[in-house]
């Protein structure tokens, strides 16, 4: 460790305090000094007071002006980051006492994609609830572009669904279940509903449901758009809502892609029928993702061991 490294050690440990990581967080959060110490019920002075003893203990600028407010640096970035870490375990550690002082069993928030919500998630919490009745599971639904970053924060425990493919993958330990084979699926009684050897531009003619730009599946899906541009779908709703995407195939000629356990009870009770076309992405991996630093909760670390063991029956 360098000397300059040192001395900042030292001077977190002695000279920040939380009041402080506060108070940069809610800057961040506001883009406005005057907003965040109001939130604190500080004056503006002696908020900005607090940033600048910090970038004076600290040798660096933390936000820089502009004129729509105040935006953190690299410097800034960085300890806000930190800091909400800081401030998602205190929360963490209150929960647990609080867990322990009423004698239920703990406390995990789990974010969840689409592949993962309509199966091996809800085995799990099942188990988990059998294991343990007093276990608090809060579930999150959305895409990784939303849920990793809450991840990073420690807003949630643990993520459940397909795995990223490139990213966020430096400060999160990624954990394969199984692989997932993805279905192209209409409602029964669609004209497509029987034919068979269907290729991709018998669906072109068609409007489609796809998950949303930022997933892997829709950037698997666009790749080969682009390599047929003559068989893109000609309309495309954007949705991550299992709900929402159901009932519109149910009502129309929609056809759609997905995991194949997330259609699996739809297909199983006549509601869907599988086309007979094999989506060209193949299989992908479904997960579950966790901070790399950090401890976890023994109810999270419970539930990892859960789901690995309902992934491997699948």
């Amino acid at each position: 460790m360098s000397r300059g490294a040192s001395r900042r050690v030292e001077r977190v440990l002695t000279r920040l305090k939380l009041k402080q990581l506060r108070l940069l967080v809610a800057v961040a959060r506001h883009g406005s000094i005057l907003h965040a110490a109001r939130e604190m019920n500080l004056s503006q002075p002696a908020a900005t007071k607090m940033i600048k003893d910090l970038e004076t203990d600290f040798e660096v600028q933390l936000f820089t002006r502009t004129n729509r407010g105040v935006l953190p640096t690299v410097f800034g970035d960085s300890l806000i980051r930190h800091g909400k870490l800081v401030f998602a375990q205190i929360a963490h550690a209150a929960q647990e006492l609080d867990d322990l002082a009423q004698g239920t069993a703990g406390r995990v928030v789990v974010g969840t994609l689409l592949a993962a919500s309509a199966r091996v998630l809800p085995m799990a919490i099942d188990a988990m609830l059998r294991e343990r009745p007093d276990l608090v599971v809060k579930v999150v639904e959305g895409t990784n572009e939303v849920l990793m970053p809450a991840l990073r924060s420690g807003e949630l425990d643990l993520v459940v669904g397909r795995l990223p493919t490139h990213r966020h993958r430096d400060d999160v330990e990624q954990r394969t279940l199984y692989q997932e084979r993805i279905v192209a699926v209409v409602r029964a009684g669609h004209p497509l509903d029987g034919r068979t050897d269907l290729t991709l531009d018998d669906l072109a003619e068609l409007s489609w449901i796809l998950p949303p730009a930022e997933t892997t599946l829709r950037r698997q899906l666009d790749q080969l758009f682009a390599t047929r541009p003559e068989s893109s779908p000609r309309r495309v709703v954007d949705s991550v809502s299992y709900l929402t995407n159901r009932a519109l195939l149910l009502r129309s000629e929609l056809v759609s892609v997905m995991p194949s356990h997330v259609a699996a009870a739809d297909l199983d009770s006549g509601a869907f029928a599988r086309l007979d076309w094999t989506v060209p992405v193949g299989t992908g991996p479904v997960g579950v993702s966790y901070r790399r630093r950090g401890a976890l909760s023994p109810a999270a670390d419970a539930f990892i061991r859960t789901l690995g063991e309902i992934g491997a029956t699948l």
